[in-house]
């Protein structure tokens, strides 16, 4: 019960003893800083497409200029789009160090280079080097065209501005909003921009009178992440032709390539030319295109409608193909009879010329991973025909997703992403690997996230080592490699069934588990261990956790069982800690707020019943029996022991709700409504806590303090010098204390057994004695300055007998370890009963000045009290020099001469880590006892849930 609760006699002074202890309360918040964009990267490896779908932070030098492939309008788009073809040969996406499509940045030159390279030097030979691009210095952002052609009336085109940073989904948005075709959800509505593609024209400009119609013969469509401005700048239309950018949906582009299939077929091109034309070029990634003649043809020359059509587009791209077509036609043919001896059964086969197509699909199957990555080996996709086949882990830090625009709302960015999966219950940022210079890795997913870790759910962050299954939904399933680790991996997979997978939340996990290949006996064994066993560790599924936590709170309320003073803390403690390693993401903030009420509720009960049993509260009539220290050491225990649990599982939980919000920091999660929502239920928490802290703080110090107002004034009334009676030195027991201080110094000394006892945090033992302490000295500073004004008492001979029994307390309390603490908050009493000490002559020869200068503790108005009633002698008044001067005569008359109970030091929460022991084994008998009770409390819970025909029999208990 809170002091202004209580009905308080003695000194009407003593009413000034309201504690609203003050807090400060260590709840640290971050700002979480949000990522910027970052652009896309091959860092995931494909067999069909030069623009990949990962993404990399690292700093990439700029492409070399791209020779662009334009195809007529009506063919198919390149690779890249939304619904482009990505037959792409392996071998030309891991060529060089910056081969990717056009406007996207290629792997990094300091990536693994592939075995697909390694004659890079012969297709190289005899090549004239194209003249490079020159320098081009920083621009500010240029204006671009963007023509929508049938999309909107009036208008021609619309110009927006683009930055050689802009990409083609960015631009699109902008030219949406200035089309008004955004439907009043504006430009960066992703349903709206999804629609639409930006697509890179070529025609013949109009020539004569009226100009006539624009009309474009070739086309392609750019990817989301390229960027126009720099594809515009990195090559010019030859003389003839003109080039613009245009707006079309891409239902249509879609419409349009399926209608070139089909006029393909109607004109008899053949497959293997049309695949020739449809895949993208070296050129068009940036090296030597293999421009391979047709059967039966014995020159570099095409023919027929086919051949003419690229002839043209060869003649576009102005690439290294038209070199050296003898020596570059030999070297072809003998990389494709060295691919085709590879293949199985080449040795029985009879080699014939092949057709291109053929080598492009046989290329595709001779992958090298990469020796000094770490990389996902894709096992099931949800698209084949865009799914990769690797992917490789550029950074330390990998993220799976499902990536997306930018945020409308805010201008918030979008989730960074390295590796885009596009299935439907891929969330925006899915899972996140971290994967360090040392094994193992640890993966973590988002909230909400289906992710599965060798065939089990997994909810926590947990270690993934090469060879681990990876699931990320219903689709996608990987295989975690590491090259760097060597041999020293394991010699099985961790997901076969010689040895148990991972074990779900509860004790029934060795019955449960079916994939761990042992008997029933053998898994009554693991369990039977697990009951009995030492290891720190409370498994508990969510169902039961309510049970768990009131049986916990409750048997530390009663005292049931003999647990060592910190034992309920470190109890809940693991309960946090399981909850943190295996629950859910969004469960820790729950389990905190129910334990955080629990604690509460106990407290405030066994608050009432301690005010029920105090001697005020008793019946009228009924006469008021002073309390006694053993008596107040028994009510308070209890709630001694609930602020050092408190105390310490406050720190505990701390520690998890900032490594929640580091990670989150970590990864980029700083605006995630969700997070945000968990962290104010853990605030929430920790102020709940806190007001347990300063609940239990102020009830203990409240009932001490009224104990020592009937010890304190002793001090000031028993003479220490009876006859026979030596004074005790430092360090002497209670018992050698004068009488008049023994009920004082008892007082003192059972608060410090029963913080000691409660293994109360040190900080807060110094905190509740310097409480003690303050009351102390405020409380005798009162007395003496009430007693001196009705009577004689300011005397020399009173005065030695107060110093001497305040040197005593002090002698004791520095024997206790509490002499720095006695020393600062006695002070102020110390300064006055010195006054009072000094001899009557000297001090006659003292003035006014001179006390303030040697006393300056003291206020004017407690020094003019002091001197005023000093007694001199029959009939002798204080002297002239006693009497202030002007200036300070309005403090001294309006001046309080009395000490203030509000004006205590506030209580300050330690900081730093929590004492809790939670690795190790178990030493303390009593935790492992109740440790054991709990386990066996939740396996019943478990099996009580079950039919009778499937519940097991208590498994043998071995010997504690």
């Amino acid at each position: 019960m809170l002091s202004g609760e209580r009905k308080e006699g003695g000194s009407p002074r003593f009413g000034k003893l309201h504690l609203p202890v003050g807090l400060w309360i260590n709840s640290p918040r971050k700002q979480l800083a949000k990522l910027g964009r970052r652009w896309p990267s091959a860092a995931s490896v494909k067999s069909s497409s030069s623009d990949t779908g990962s993404r990399s932070s690292e700093p990439l030098p700029p492409p070399p200029p791209p020779h662009v492939e334009l195809r007529r309008v009506g063919a198919v788009k390149a690779a890249g789009g939304a619904s482009g073809s990505r037959a792409k040969r392996i071998s030309q996406l891991f060529r060089g160090s910056g081969a990717g499509g056009a406007g996207g940045p290629g792997t990094p030159g300091g990536a693994q280079r592939w075995a697909s390279e390694k004659k890079l030097p012969e297709l190289a030979a005899g090549v004239a080097p194209e003249p490079p691009l020159p320098t081009r210095a920083a621009v500010p952002p240029g204006v671009l065209k963007i023509f929508a052609a049938g999309l909107a009336s009036g208008a021609n085109y619309k110009s927006v501005l683009a930055t050689e940073r802009s990409t083609a989904r960015e631009l699109v948005a902008e030219a949406l909003e200035r089309y008004g075709l955004t439907g009043g959800r504006g430009a960066g509505d992703s349903g709206c921009v999804d629609a639409y593609a930006l697509c890179d024209a070529l025609g013949r400009p109009a020539v004569g009178v009226g100009g006539g119609e624009w009309r474009a013969e070739h086309l392609r469509v750019l990817a989301d992440a390229e960027r126009p401005l720099l594809v515009q700048d990195l090559w010019r239309a030859r003389p003839g032709w003109a080039r613009r950018f245009e707006l079309r949906g891409r239902e249509e582009a879609r419409r349009l390539e399926q209608e070139a299939f089909g006029a393909a077929d109607a004109d008899g091109t053949n497959a293997p030319s049309w695949r020739t034309q449809k895949n993208r070029s070296r050129a068009a990634s940036g090296g030597a295109a293999l421009a391979s003649p047709g059967p039966g043809s014995g020159s570099g020359t095409p023919t027929g409608s086919g051949g003419k059509e690229r002839s043209e587009n060869l003649s576009l791209r102005r690439s290294v193909s038209e070199l050296s077509l003898q020596g570059r036609r030999r070297r072809q043919q003998e990389r494709r009879q060295q691919a085709l001896s590879m293949a199985p059964g080449a040795a029985d086969a009879q080699m014939v010329p092949t057709d291109p197509g053929d080598f492009d699909q046989l290329t595709q199957c001779l992958i090298q991973a990469p020796s000094n990555r770490p990389y996902f080996l894709l096992l099931q996709g949800y698209q084949d025909a865009q799914d990769f086949v690797v992917y490789v882990m550029t950074r330390e830090q990998h993220v799976f997703g499902r990536g997306g625009p930018s945020s409308s709302r805010g201008g918030s960015p979008a989730p960074y992403v390295d590796t885009f999966l596009n299935a439907p219950d891929i969330l925006p940022r899915h899972c996140t690997v971290r994967a360090g210079p040392e094994p193992p890795a640890l993966v973590r997913p988002s909230r909400g996230a289906p992710v599965t870790h060798n065939g089990c759910l997994l909810l926590r962050e947990a270690e993934l080592h090469p060879g681990d299954l990876l699931g990320l939904g219903e689709h996608f399933l990987f295989m975690y490699k590491d090259p760097r680790s060597g041999g020293s991996g394991p010699a099985r997979p961790s997901w076969l069934p010689a040895r148990p997978g991972a074990a779900p939340p509860g004790p029934g996990w060795a019955f449960s588990c079916r994939l761990c290949g042992r008997g029933l006996q053998e898994r009554g064994e693991a369990l039977a261990a697990y009951l009995d066993g030492r290891e720190p560790v409370l498994r508990f599924r969510p169902r039961e956790e309510e049970a768990l936590l009131g049986e916990i709170v409750r048997a530390a309320a009663s005292g049931a069982g003999d647990l060592p003073p910190l034992g309920p803390a470190t109890l809940l403690a693991l309960c946090v800690q399981h909850s943190a390693r295996e629950l859910e993401l969004g469960h820790l903030p729950r389990l905190l707020g129910r334990l955080a009420r629990l604690i509460k509720e106990a407290v405030w009960e066994k608050i009432k019943e301690i005010g029920d049993r105090q001697p005020e509260n008793h019946p009228e009539g009924v006469p008021e029996v002073p309390l006694t220290p053993e008596a107040v050491s028994v009510e308070l225990r209890p709630l001694i022991l609930w602020m050092a649990n408190t105390t310490e599982l406050l720190s505990f939980v701390q520690e998890k709700v900032l490594e929640m919000e580091k990670e989150a920091d970590q990864e980029g999660l700083s605006s995630d409504p969700q997070l945000c929502n968990d962290l104010e239920l853990c605030d929430e928490a920790l102020a709940l806590l806190d007001e347990v802290i300063m609940c239990t703080f102020q009830q203990s110090v409240y009932y001490l303090t009224k104990t020592l107002y009937s010890t304190l004034p002793a001090l000031l009334d028993s003479n220490p010098f009876t006859a026979g009676a030596e004074l005790p030195g430092p360090g002497a027991e209670l018992e050698a204390m004068p009488p008049g201080l023994r009920p004082t110094l008892g007082v003192f000394q059972a608060a410090l057994e029963l913080t000691s006892q409660c293994e109360l945090h040190p900080d807060l033992v110094s905190q509740t004695f310097g409480y003690l302490f303050f009351f102390s000295n405020a409380s005798l500073l009162n007395s003496l300055m009430e007693r001196g004004q009705g009577r004689p008492f300011y005397q020399w001979s009173r005065a030695v007998q107060i110093r001497t029994n305040l040197d005593l307390v002090l002698d004791w309390l520095q024997g206790a370890g509490l002499g720095d603490i006695a020393a600062e908050f006695f002070r102020k009493l110390s300064i006055a009963v010195n006054l009072l000490c000094v001899p009557r002559t000297s001090l006659l020869k003292a003035s006014w000045s001179s006390l303030r200068t040697d006393y300056p503790t003291l206020t004017p108005a407690q020094l003019h009290h002091l001197l005023s009633h000093y007694q001199l002698g029959p009939g002798r008044g204080p002297p002239p020099a006693w009497d202030p001067p002007p200036a300070e005569r309005d403090a001294v008359d309006t001046g309080d001469i009395f000490e203030s109970f509000s004006s205590h030091p506030p209580l300050i929460l330690p900081l730093g880590s929590s004492r809790l022991r939670l690795t190790g084994p178990v030493t303390d008998d009593a935790l492992h006892r109740e440790l054991r009770r709990l386990r066996r409390l939740l396996w019943d819970l478990e099996q009580q849930e079950l039919p009778a025909n499937h519940r097991h029999g208590p498994p043998v208990a071995s010997t504690p």
